[in-house]
């Protein structure tokens, strides 16, 4: 296919792995980088063969040459970089999520409405070790699903991280949780439609008012399938487990969202235990492979604005429950 012309909103740590090397392995263009530091853009272009650099973010927007924003700013600047490059005619792939609260995420999906392509960085979604899982729901191997369990926790980065930053959207829920949430939500076909939260609760991070450190939601399915989604910013050690249960049997995929680290499925049914091994590739070209499939050929994509905004009318109520507040919108 023609190639993406992509540009890349700063120079994260993660774009290499989430963005540099699938645009390599699928031949699309790094056309262009923006960074607030000039000095950091260009080290980011001379390291990554990114072709230019912008000089600020409205620059690489305004670019007609970059036809896709990818967007792994720190959280509380996804929401307004995201509106303008909607409002810019650019498709755009951001990290997740997609805005500090529900009514920003709301703002998004009326901007993307244009015709323009959005899409939240939810990559695990596209990775062999997801679709297993839910393959064997479907096969109906494991009978039918009855409880879900996701914990995403991570040792603590250091106190003056922007993820420890309230005005910049932080909070164990953003960074973490959200995938815990949305590994749930989208078993919605398997469970009678999609979850309720029923009940939430949260430790506040020592020295950072109304920033969650860790937060426990329990969620309910129509049909009465439970759901536990856990997680945490300061924990002992790495875990990134999806376990799902069924009647028949049950199901955990290892780390389902670094699975290029660990691509593990076990599986424990009355026949016996089993352990697949789905591959380590990673999941973020297999994301890049579909956004670039659905922008020049239509193919269908499992995630658009609707999607980010029910996850985040998700991550607002866990938030109210357990006593935080939504987080607040970052102006530019």
């Amino acid at each position: 296919m023609t190639p993406l012309r992509i540009g890349v909103l700063g120079a994260a740590r993660i774009a290499e792995l989430s963005i540099v090397g699938p645009a390599r392995a699928g031949g699309h263009r790094l056309v262009a980088v923006a960074a607030r530091d000039r000095a950091r853009a260009e080290a980011f272009a001379a390291t990554h063969g990114v072709e230019r650099v912008a000089g600020s973010y409205a620059e690489l927007i305004a670019d007609p040459e970059v036809e896709v924003v990818y967007n792994p700013l720190a959280n509380g600047l996804h929401g307004p970089w995201n509106l303008a490059a909607l409002a810019a005619g650019k498709h755009v792939l951001t990290e997740k999520p997609s805005a500090s609260n529900a009514q920003e995420a709301a703002e998004v999906r009326a901007a993307a409405a244009s015709g323009t392509v959005f899409m939240e960085g939810f990559h695990y979604l596209f990775h062999p070790v997801t679709l297993r899982l839910h393959e064997l729901l479907g096969s109906g191997e494991l009978g039918e699903l009855r409880h879900v369990e996701t914990v995403v926790a991570m040792p603590a980065p250091q106190d003056d991280d922007v993820r420890w930053h309230l005005p910049l959207a932080g909070g164990a829920l953003m960074d973490l949780g959200c995938y815990s949430l949305h590994a749930q939500r989208v078993l919605a076909p398997w469970a009678g439609g999609t979850p309720r939260l029923v009940s939430a609760r949260g430790g506040e991070r020592k020295g950072a008012p109304g920033i969650d450190e860790w937060l426990d939601a329990e969620l309910e399915f129509p049909g009465g399938v439970t759901g536990s989604a856990r997680c945490h910013m300061a924990y002992d050690t790495w875990q990134m487990s999806c376990r799902v249960v069924g009647t028949r049997g049950e199901a955990t995929a290892v780390n389902f969202v670094q699975p290029h680290l660990d691509d593990r499925v076990l599986v424990r049914t009355a026949a016996g235990e089993r352990v697949e091994e789905l591959g380590r590739r990673s999941s973020y070209t297999y994301q890049l492979d579909a956004f670039a499939a659905h922008v020049r050929h239509g193919a269908p994509l499992p995630l658009d604005a609707e999607d980010a905004l029910a996850t985040m009318r998700l991550i607002d109520a866990c938030y109210v429950a357990a006593g935080f507040a939504p987080r607040p919108r970052t102006d530019i």
